[in-house]
């Protein structure tokens, strides 16, 4: 239960935005510590919570866990641009590295936990999907449509194939293909974080496409490093290009001068990209952590 007291040894414990800093910031300069943002009317955060303590405790010690209610403590889960929970963010040396969001399958958290240094035993559906997540690291985009394709094939309802495929087609520029393996994604599921990100992915680069040539707003900004709006249009358009951290870059130069510009704009879209680009995506990361080092620094 997500209100029950940790056990003697227990590695899992409550943190405030008080205790942030020591329990989770300086904790995690001697090892990983995984922040459960949850709070008590959300019935996802009661799926994931036991998954989440389970793979924990299996890590014998790879990882700790803590838990942040955002009813109690909002302002933390508000700089790291959460939106919605559960969401669980991996902090390392300090900084936000990893993370997911909604009540993942417990192969995805045992997957995550691996990653961050924790055991795991996957399965051989588990096992495709990291060797073809692999693969996509390497460029091989058509062994890893297959080995997601090989996946559909086991379990047809599998979240992450469809995913991983819809992403492939919006990284190559083809929205109507990615659109129709979204489709292919089960009814009851449609509400899930993942695809939410994806469609929000999509929605992302049919509107950067409409922008058209992109020299203009390079040519305002270097006559004026403080237009912001021809910053915010690039950044449109460099995302739209898949061009992530650069579009990054552009919304962090608004948000480092003035946070205030056009009602918050930048960070708004910041988070938008992080929904659309999901979580763990590189560029996804590397954004939190330059947002992160403006609010913590």
């Amino acid at each position: 239960m997500l209100n029950d007291a940790p056990s003697p040894g227990d590695p899992i414990k409550d943190v405030t935005t008080a205790s942030f800093r020591e329990d989770v910031v300086a904790e995690s300069m001697q090892q990983p510590v995984l922040v459960d943002f949850w709070a008590p009317w959300c019935g996802p955060c009661k799926q994931l919570a036991p998954l989440l303590q389970k793979a924990v405790q299996a890590s014998a010690g790879a990882v700790k866990l803590v838990k942040m209610n955002i009813d109690e403590h909002p302002s933390i889960a508000g700089q790291l641009g959460i939106q919605s929970i559960p969401a669980v963010i991996a902090f390392d040396k300090g900084q936000p590295v990893d993370g997911f969001m909604g009540a993942v399958p417990e192969a995805q958290i045992k997957e995550f936990i691996e990653r961050l240094g924790g055991p795991a035993g996957p399965s051989p559906i588990d096992e495709a999907l990291s060797e073809a997540d692999a693969l996509l690291g390497v460029g091989d985009t058509a062994g890893a449509a297959q080995l997601y394709a090989a996946v559909l094939a086991e379990e047809p309802e599998n979240l992450i194939a469809i995913v991983a495929l819809a992403k492939i087609q919006l990284d190559l520029g083809e929205i109507e293909n990615a659109k129709q393996f979204l489709a292919m994604a089960p009814a009851d599921k449609a509400a899930d974080p993942a695809l939410a990100g994806m469609r929000a992915a999509i929605e992302l680069a049919e509107k950067a496409a409409e922008l058209g040539d992109l020299g203009e707003f390079q040519t305002r900004i270097e006559a004026d490093p403080s237009d912001f709006q021809a910053r915010f249009d690039l950044a449109l358009g460099l995302a739209g290009l898949n061009k992530r951290d650069e579009a990054v870059d552009q919304l962090i130069e608004i948000e480092r001068h003035d946070k205030t510009w056009n009602e918050g704009a930048a960070r708004k879209q910041l988070l938008t990209f992080f929904e659309a680009w999901g979580l763990m995506d590189k560029a996804s990361i590397r954004g939190r952590r330059r947002l992160s080092t403006l609010v913590f620094a």
